[in-house]
């Protein structure tokens, strides 16, 4: 069956259309849209109303492209931006006023399971032993460690991504050395006293790793982190965008996600390999399961 997922992030709302058979996705459509909600909000502040009346014509138009693309069922998530505005009723009704679309604000566990699902089903192949699964998002950073077979056994939801990061500590073009620090030590603090269980292999999911793809290949190690950061540093993100075929809005808020990855990478102790979906194939199967 075709379905279409709409994924409100902090930095961009994305629709991804897919047809979903025996547990496998091929992709009919996908958009997205640099909607930058959570640009600058705190946990607890409310979402300004021109960014609310602003995102809710971009999900009216992509529920729009998903219908036209011949999406039998679409589910609308949103994630960690929606999740700790003060004013999350209120978003959620301003999007149902505007296109008749019920958003589902989903909890940390939730998009830990759902990123977990679409990045263990669209690897290409059974992974074997224990897996992590790490996904980077713009407001939060999902650690999820289970198996192929019976699913999440472990997750954590951590109150940091690329754009709370970018917004914090990131204000130079390329970013300043001082910045990077700040930036890498603020993540680090952020997992002290987290102990994921041991696993064989980890993935890395969402818009900057799928961004440091073209940078540095498919692996993140160390050293690849390290050549990534470099370029990043040494370069505005306009000449970095153009050089590797990204958007620049992507490119300003790569050297945070990219301290991010590294920073979970270290304390699950094992490279990144980035996956070929997440969230929002994790959204699409388990719709198709449910239907």
């Amino acid at each position: 069956m075709l379905c279409g997922c709409i994924d409100i992030g902090t930095n961009t709302t994305r629709v991804l259309v897919a047809d979903a058979r025996r547990g496998r996705l091929t992709e009919v459509l996908q958009r997205r849209a640099f909607t930058h909600l959570g640009r600058g909000l705190s946990a607890g502040h409310a979402i300004p109303a021109d960014r609310i009346a602003a995102t809710a014509e971009v999900v009216a138009a992509q529920h729009a492209l998903a219908r036209e693309a011949g999406a039998s069922a679409i589910r609308t998530v949103a994630t960690a931006v929606v999740r700790r505005a003060a004013n999350a009723a209120e978003f959620c009704a301003a999007v149902r006023r505007r296109c008749g679309v019920e958003v589902a604000v989903l909890d940390g566990e939730e998009e830990a399971r759902l990123a977990f699902l679409g990045a263990t089903r669209t690897f290409g192949h059974t992974l074997a032993g224990r897996v992590a699964v790490v996904d980077v998002g713009g407001g939060s950073t999902e650690i999820a460690v289970g198996t192929s077979g019976a699913g999440v056994e472990w997750s954590a939801s951590l109150p940091f991504g690329s754009g709370v990061l970018a917004d914090r500590f990131l204000r130079g073009d390329p970013p300043h050395p001082d910045e990077l620090a700040a930036a890498r030590r603020h993540a680090e603090r952020a997992l002290d006293g987290l102990e994921p269980p041991r696993v064989d292999r980890a993935l890395a999911v969402g818009g900057s790793a799928a961004s440091l793809r073209r940078l540095v290949g498919p692996v993140l190690d160390r050293a690849a982190l390290d050549r990534a950061l470099d370029v990043l540093a040494q370069d505005s993100a306009a000449r970095v965008a153009a050089r590797y075929r990204l958007e620049a809005q992507r490119v300003r808020l790569l050297p945070a996600g990219l301290l991010a990855l590294g920073a979970v990478a270290a304390r699950i102790d094992e490279p990144l390999q980035i996956g070929n979906g997440g969230l929002r194939e994790g959204v699409l199967l388990d719709l198709a399961g449910s239907a």
